[in-house]
């Protein structure tokens, strides 16, 4: 089929773990011998790389299929991703889709749209292909090449925590690692091809080695610090039960591994935390934080935290105030907690009406901004030397991160370059911080 001529526009949505899959459909599509597009455009196909971690994200997936529809009645549908997987029959009712696969098969989304170019006609009726998930292998996929200058990889896939809230479990299956040769060969490649810095990142990224024979994130992180020109290594979201002694004294030395982790932390309530079924409590995620500052100089943290979770008291909420006001966060993703249909939370008692999720929510997001500010002015004035590696530009500023994720603007008048530069901090607005080129 390498002689097919056509155009894809792909849609993504969700996590990173969606766009580095999306990155390799689009790498399979362009071997297939099309055209990958921003799907703004008009195209002849369109692959939609679905979500469904909340009720939100499935009414964005309809919409974004509608949205592909409406380019006109002969434009060929591919729909994969979670609530392809979970809900196949309800995206083929919305009508003028050709092709649903879930999380298994996903490059068959690639293969999809290439036959149905080259076969000029849709399907009749949706072709619907969804392997059991729980029994399915990782799915063998790649990229060879990346933005700017960072690259996600997908070294996980699967998550077993079932956690109340959750789920995913329903729509990625049982934990499954890529081989550890897959992933060292993925990242010399694209550090040969000049990215500079990779993004590790899972369903469940600290599960990663669990079904392999001789492996383990740690050990897999410490082959990567040896690939001879590696830049910076990010890990993705992490479980705070990861950060047992021992893993942190096999992490900490690694020269690649950014001094940055983001923490799946969702609550400070020991209560809530039970409720929602983590591995952890309160304190342990406290003394995971703390171990780590202690090994690591400079580390910086973000996090996610769910509020309004059911049964949660203004006790509770209280306590994740003061967690946060000692755990001392450069940032929160803050997420007012949302009933998911299927979950054991959605039928739990107490469910907590939207107004106090919105004022919760803003309490939080408030008191986190000023740690924040605070974070940076001091940083500023403790250790204003840093390095960044810059991901935009307007014309007027660059824009990155430093290794702990800082976010930084220089004043430029030229494109910077594509590389991990240093800088010195000036002053910050209390979100980014503007810095001088050294």
């Amino acid at each position: 089929m390498s002689d097919i001529r056509g155009t894809v526009g792909i849609y993504t949505l969700g996590c990173k773990v969606n766009q580095y899959e999306s990155e390799a459909i689009a790498e399979r599509c362009e071997e297939l011998g099309l055209t990958v597009l921003s799907p703004d455009n008009i195209c002849d196909a369109y692959i939609i790389n679905t979500c469904t971690v909340t009720a939100e994200a499935d009414r964005k997936a309809r919409q974004f299929i509608r949205r592909a529809r409406a380019h006109g009645s002969e434009v060929y549908i591919i729909v994969t991703g979670c609530y392809a997987q979970t809900s196949a029959d309800k995206v083929a009712q919305i009508g003028g889709v050709d092709y649903i696969c879930g999380n298994s098969n996903k490059l068959s989304a690639a293969d999809a749209a290439a036959q149905l170019i080259s076969s000029r006609q849709k399907n009749t009726s949706t072709d619907i292909y969804i392997p059991e998930i729980y029994t399915a292998p990782f799915e063998s996929m790649h990229i060879n090449s990346f933005g700017r200058t960072r690259a996600c990889i997908k070294i996980e896939d699967g998550c077993e925590s079932h956690c109340t809230y959750c789920i995913i479990p329903s729509a990625r299956g049982k934990i499954r690692s890529k081989p550890q040769e897959d992933v060292l060969r993925e990242i010399r490649t694209l550090t040969e091809n000049g990215c500079r810095e990779v993004v590790l990142t899972g369903i469940e990224t600290a599960s990663y080695g669990r079904d392999l024979d001789g492996t383990d994130l740690a050990s897999l992180l410490s082959e990567v610090d040896k690939i001879e020109g590696i830049g910076r290594v990010r890990l993705g979201s992490l479980d705070p039960s990861l950060f047992k002694p021992a893993f942190i004294e096999k992490i900490a030395p690694l020269r690649s591994l950014t001094p940055h982790f983001h923490l799946s932390l969702q609550s400070g309530s020991d209560s809530v935390l039970a409720g929602m079924r983590r591995k952890y409590n309160a304190a342990m995620a406290m003394r995971a934080i703390e171990s780590i500052r202690t090994a690591i100089p400079h580390v910086q943290f973000t996090a996610d935290m769910i509020v309004g979770f059911p049964g949660e008291t203004d006790q509770n909420f209280a306590e994740t105030l003061e967690f946060v006001e000692q755990a001392r966060l450069l940032s929160i993703h803050v997420f007012a907690y949302s009933r998911r249909a299927g979950t054991v939370a959605a039928s739990m008692p107490d469910q907590i009406p939207e107004s106090v999720k919105h004022d919760r929510s803003a309490s939080l997001i408030q008191k986190q901004a000023q740690i924040k500010k605070d974070i940076l002015q001091n940083v500023i004035s403790s250790s204003p030397d840093a390095t960044v590696l810059f991901e935009t530009y307007d014309g007027t500023y660059a824009y990155g991160h430093t290794d702990s994720f800082i976010e930084i603007k220089v004043p430029l008048a030229s494109p910077p370059p594509a590389d991990i530069v240093p800088i010195k901090l000036l002053s910050t607005d209390g979100e980014v911080c503007t810095a001088k080129l050294i």
